[in-house]
């Protein structure tokens, strides 16, 4: 179930990060930037609760959302996605999994 708690985390974080984003032109959305934090949190303390270790969670939480948002910001905004900043997701990527790894170890 730990999973499925992250997973829900990450999507509200996500959405909370992207409407930030839109609450730049449209002060309209920051009605959907505090709801999306907070059941981010909300969630991340489930998945807590449910037994994932904290380190292994917010890496997690943390590398999907800066790797999604990079992605969807290319996507949504037309914002920068360089070779660089792929090649840092990849680094991002591989420094979580070590600490879920390790943290199993």
């Amino acid at each position: 179930m730990a999973w499925a708690y992250l997973v829900v985390a990450i999507g509200c974080e996500l959405a909370g990060t992207l409407s930030l984003r839109l609450a730049v032109d449209n002060a309209r959305w920051y009605a959907a930037v505090v709801p999306g934090y907070l059941v981010a949190f909300v969630f991340l303390s489930l998945t807590l609760a449910a037994g994932m270790p904290l380190g292994v969670a917010y890496g997690i939480w943390t590398a999907t959302g800066v790797a999604l948002a990079a992605v969807l910001s290319r996507a949504l905004f037309r914002e920068p996605l360089t070779p660089l900043m792929g090649a840092g997701i990849v680094l991002i990527a591989a420094g979580v999994l070590l600490v879920e790894l390790g943290a199993s170890a």
